[in-house]
Parts: structure tokens; sequence; C-alpha cells
């Protein structure tokens, strides 16, 4: 497992009592990180709302128009863009989602993010200026990338292939995301933080691959 680290620019503060009668709006409710949150919650008797577009209300990062009616009565909010947030055009989206937010006084932000990528960094630096209060989970490579993630369909076939560099990442496990993010959401002390979260140790994708390859015998 992997443990959250409190970063340089993270800053200690109580921030308000969450009023946790109002739901907490889940956005990609049915990816890899956002359903495990949306379970960690429920669990611990917070009511959820699912972000997404099949969701009712639905929630689409494309269509502007539909984060209002998710985002109305809710009391904080669990951020992850979809599909990543390093890509053009995460920052714009993620900025004017968490003016929206305010608007509908949901102050309450818990952003996903991810390590070293330029877009994020902008998209972070954009969610603590927006006046939230929020907590920043930045993450590395997942482990579900290659059972539940756009590897899954070459490691089913035998053969994963990707232009990778030898540089080894601290992949980590979505189920210690969920973990750090759920109680950013449910306990007060958060506010103001930036938790990255890292594996216990360092691979380059063909020694995961490698490791996948021992597991399985193929």
């Amino acid at each position: 497992g992997s443990s959250p680290r409190r970063g340089a620019c993270g800053r200690r503060s109580v921030g308000p009592m969450r009023d946790h009668t109002q739901p907490t709006l889940v956005i990609s409710s049915t990816g890899k990180t956002g359903s495990r949150v949306a379970e960690r919650l429920e669990a611990r008797g917070i009511p959820t709302r699912a972000g997404s577009r099949s969701a009712d209300p639905p929630f689409d990062w494309e269509d502007p128009d539909t984060w209002a009616a998710a985002l109305d009565g809710a009391g904080a909010a669990y951020v992850s863009y979809y599909p990543d947030i390093a890509i053009p055009g995460a920052v714009e989206a993620v900025t004017a989602f968490a003016a929206t937010a305010l608007e509908h006084d949901v102050r309450r932000l818990v952003l996903l993010s991810g390590r070293g990528e330029e877009e994020a960094q902008r998209a972070e630096r954009a969610v603590r200026e927006s006046g939230a209060d929020w907590t920043i989970v930045r993450c590395s490579w997942f482990n579900q990338n290659f059972s539940e993630g756009f590897f899954a369909e070459g490691v089913a076939a035998g053969e994963v292939a990707l232009p990778a560099t030898s540089v080894p990442e601290p992949f980590v496990d979505v189920e210690d995301i969920a973990d750090v993010a759920a109680k950013a959401l449910s306990e007060d002390g958060h506010v103001g933080q930036v938790y990255e979260l890292t594996g216990p140790r360092l691979l380059t994708f063909e020694d995961a691959v490698g490791e996948i390859s021992a597991a399985t015998g193929r």
C-alpha cells in the first residue's frame, strides 16, 4: 500500500464543519477512482450523488449546462476530470467547474491530480485560487490501468505496447487513492492540503509488465 505525504504547498486549515446530510457529488462516479470513493462515502453513511452522463441529473464535462443541476444542493464534490487532467482543455474546464460550484455554495472540493504534469499543476492552481475549501490528491500511474484501464486489452491479448521511457514510476493502487479521497471528503482537517500518493516501489513499464507476466504465467 501507499501512504499520503503532505505536499510542500499544503497549508493546515480546519475549514468549516461539513453538513453530511447534503450529498457529495462524485464526478466520474463510474470510473476507477470515483466508483470506489462513492462506495467508501456510502459506507460512512454519507449520501452521494453520481456524476456521470448516465446519472440523473446527468453530469458531462463537455456540457457545462449539466453542471448546475448536478451541484444543486450538494455539500462537496470529488473532482476527477475525464478523460485525463493532463490533456488540453482540462484546466479551463476545471476552472469553470470550480466557479460554478462556488456559485451553488459547494465550497468543499477534492481534486484528483497527476504528478509531474504541467496541465495538472495548472488545474491545481486554478482550484487553489478559486476560493474553494480545497484538497488535492496528486497521484502517479494507477496499477489498475493494467486491469481496468487502457492497457487492459493489451494485457488480455498478451502484449502491452506503448512508447514508454525507462524512467521508473511509483505505480499506485486506486484503492489507496479512494481511501484518502474519502477521508478528505468526510473528515475535518484536510482543507488546504496537497497529498501526494505513490506506491511502495519504483517500476519501469517494462518492470510492471514483467510483474504481470510472472503473476499470470504468460
